[in-house]
């Protein structure tokens, strides 16, 4: 019997590619969940059921965690990467992973195809289908939603038809979960004026209604990554696991973000990522006390494109390593720690100071005396680093002065 390997988060999309592959292609049908984050032991069992509840020959659960962290998250960190300026690239990078695993999988065991549950509007279907041709260019790659152009309501009545039982919220809203952060799309996201209600959100409390008081965290940073909260050493995801969690009371890291899909046409989700949220903040502002004025500006220009590139699915292009080699090279001296207050929605970076600053006193002070030159080195510098604006700004003025001397006076010329 010929196998197709089917990328599987337990949903409505792939639940219904499940059993549509069998029915209609009649093949086996083997199971891949890809553990990226933000699923607990009871959920991966529960999909786990489900997978075999719908038929399939295999399911196999993998922990991608580390590899996520390691290989996306933690330049998505070095680089301050937020999409439009408020979205930490949660989903892009975990299908990347999600892909890499599947195909890997497919070639390992010998299969006829790959398969994923993505339509054929969003950004997903781009990124699996670039990685999967790419690891596995000889497999053809089946997305039966895509294929048959089908709405989430028609998936959903299809599969009742088979006895399916789907969870009404799978069909209002589009969650995807992941060790960087929760998208969310629905109704409300379709629509650039309209805001999700409180029941679509699973990570935080509503900041509107929320409690507890302020609290403040100490993050330990090492080479550009967290390395400690409150001076307790954990690794990079622990850290991530942390924040989401000493943030869920305070409502911390919601937001909604519009950006240019990889098809060229508009987009908008609600996401929730705390973590991610809190860490770049902190970074960016110790990186501030270490970098040099060239060096911010490249990180945040590599950071960008960086950002861009894994968001539209292009982890494995060379460049990604180049643009990883200068991340890594730039953060070298990022180490120290971060001051953090969260409350009531609120990320506040109150302070970081780290071994490597280049804010010393014992050199310049903003504002005040300094040893490293004098006011009259300083009265140089500033006419000879305006020199230009000076110059052009004379030339201008001899011009017009010519051009006045050189126009006749038609008035009085008219008054003889």
């Amino acid at each position: 019997m010929t196998t197709i390997v089917l990328a599987f988060s337990g949903g409505l999309d792939t639940s219904f590619c499940a059993i549509w592959l069998r029915e209609t292609l009649g093949v086996d049908v083997v199971t891949v969940t890809v553990d990226t984050g933000g699923f607990s032991a009871e959920e991966l069992a529960g999909i786990e059921a489900r997978a075999h509840a719908l038929g399939v020959t295999e399911h196999r659960t993998i922990d991608a965690r580390a590899d996520v962290y390691d290989r996306f998250v933690s330049y998505l960190i070095k680089g301050h990467v937020l999409r439009g300026g408020v979205y930490p690239v949660s989903v892009g990078c975990e299908r990347v992973a999600q892909a890499e695993v599947v195909a890997r999988t497919a070639l390992e065991i010998g299969a006829a195809g790959i398969a994923h549950g993505s339509t054929g509007a969003g950004n997903d279907q781009v990124r699996f289908d670039v990685v999967m041709a790419t690891l596995a260019p000889e497999l053809p790659v089946h997305a039966p939603i895509r294929e048959l152009n089908w709405s989430r309501e028609q998936e959903r009545d299809w599969l009742v038809e088979r006895g399916v039982d789907v969870d009404s919220q799978t069909v209002a809203y589009s969650l995807n979960e992941g060790l960087f952060g929760t998208t969310i799309g629905g109704t409300e996201t379709h629509d650039s004026w309209s805001v999700p209600p409180q029941s679509a959100y699973t990570m935080t409390e509503d900041p509107t209604s929320v409690t507890a008081a302020a609290e403040e965290l100490i993050i330990g940073f090492e080479e550009g990554l967290p390395t400690s909260i409150d001076g307790v050493a954990c690794s990079g995801v622990a850290a991530v696991e942390m924040l989401n969690a000493r943030a869920r009371p305070h409502g911390v890291g919601r937001g909604l973000h519009v950006g240019d899909t990889i098809l060229g046409v508009k987009g908008r989700i609600a996401f929730e990522a705390p973590a991610a949220l809190i860490l770049i903040a902190a970074q960016r502002e110790l990186a501030k006390l270490v970098h040099t004025k060239w060096q911010a500006h490249w990180v945040e220009q590599v950071g960008n494109f960086y950002g861009m590139q894994l968001h539209e699915g292009l982890y494995h292009d060379p460049v990604m390593r180049d643009f990883e080699a200068l991340l890594d090279s730039a953060n070298a001296d990022v180490s120290g720690e971060v001051r953090v207050q969260l409350h009531a929605g609120s990320i506040r970076v109150l302070g970081a100071r780290s071994e490597h600053s280049l804010l010393n006193p014992e050199v310049a002070t903003y504002g005040e005396g300094t040893v490293a030159f004098s006011g009259a080195d300083a009265a140089g510098f500033a006419r000879l680093h305006g020199m230009s604006s000076i110059l052009s700004a004379r030339r201008n003025r001899a011009l017009e002065g010519a051009a006045s001397a050189s126009t006749p006076n038609t008035v009085a010329e008219g008054a003889s």
